[in-house]
């Protein structure tokens, strides 16, 4: 098991990327671990992933951050690749990489991007991190001929300046196949799209994937999503279904230390209300002291 890690998620809405900063550099101060910025390019409130990642780096010291998740089909994985090597380089070894097929094919098909579904789609990611693997080796030519992407002829590089994680979100059992054969981690997806008690067998199924081609399980990352409020007192957050978590810092811990626990994950990830500089203050001075704690750290 991967020893514990926490970060906040947040949309990147363009009328708001002065509090997106102030969220991100909240984070560095407090000693979390990630930045995730959300990546909807079809939506016309959120501004570039990418660009809102890279003014995170430039505004942050320590923290890492990486796109949650970003969408394939509207991104070459070629210069996905090139993105994160240069985000990686110029922070000196702070960014990773969040994965995704595109969860809203309607969005991605208004924005001129490919239909795939089922098969295709995991296809695409399968192929979608070969190329990126392999444009992150210089002086070794690209070559991925296949059937969502072909890549031939190029040289990889640049290197990324510390080897970058593969986080794949996703939510069908073929996606969880998916992870435990090829990705570096497991982004899992917010309540409201796969219920908290699809999570353990999810987490199962990626170690039974990752041990029928040789991997160790324990080496691939989960990372929970975990929306709600920090309270003043106890409010009893029932985490069941769709529900976010309402509750105080100590109700908060004892689900982190469940997860972590008897779901395997290793990460959590807090999707605050709104922009709430003070919430994820409190998520960083509270819950995470009050769950390292529980879970022996």
């Amino acid at each position: 098991m991967l020893a514990a890690r926490f970060g906040i998620s947040i949309p990147p809405v363009a009328s708001a990327l002065p509090v997106v900063l102030d969220m991100a550099k909240a984070a560095d101060d407090e000693g979390l671990d990630l930045v995730g910025i959300q990546d909807h390019p079809y939506n016309a409130e959120f501004g570039d992933a990418f660009a809102v990642l890279g003014a995170c780096l430039a505004a942050t010291t320590r923290v890492s951050v990486y796109p949650g998740v970003a969408n394939l089909p509207l991104r070459t994985p070629a210069m996905i690749a090139k993105h994160a090597a240069t985000l990686d380089l110029l922070s000196g070894g702070r960014f990773e990489l969040g994965l995704g097929a595109g969860a809203f094919e309607s969005g991605v098909i208004g924005m001129g991007g490919p239909l795939r579904k089922g098969r295709a789609a995991l296809l695409a990611l399968a192929e979608g991190i070969e190329i990126i693997r392999a444009e992150w080796r210089p002086g070794r030519l690209v070559s991925v001929l296949g059937t969502e992407y072909t890549v031939q002829g190029i040289e990889g590089g640049p290197a990324p300046a510390h080897p970058i994680g593969i986080w794949v979100g996703g939510m069908g059992p073929h996606a969880m196949d998916l992870i435990g054969t090829f990705a570096d981690g497991w982004v899992a997806p917010l309540p409201n799209w796969m219920p908290w008690e699809h999570w353990g067998p999810a987490n199962a199924r990626i170690d039974t994937a990752a041990r029928a081609v040789g991997r160790e399980p324990g080496a691939i990352s989960r990372l929970a999503a975990l929306p709600g409020v920090v309270s003043d007192r106890p409010l009893q957050p029932d985490p069941r279904g769709a529900n976010p978590i309402h509750g105080s810092a100590d109700e908060w811990a004892d689900i982190i230390a469940h997860l972590a626990q008897q779901r395997g994950f290793d990460t959590f990830i807090y999707w605050p209300p709104g922009f709430d500089v003070d919430q994820v203050q409190r998520f960083a001075r509270l819950v995470v002291p009050a769950a390292r704690e529980r879970l022996g750290e």
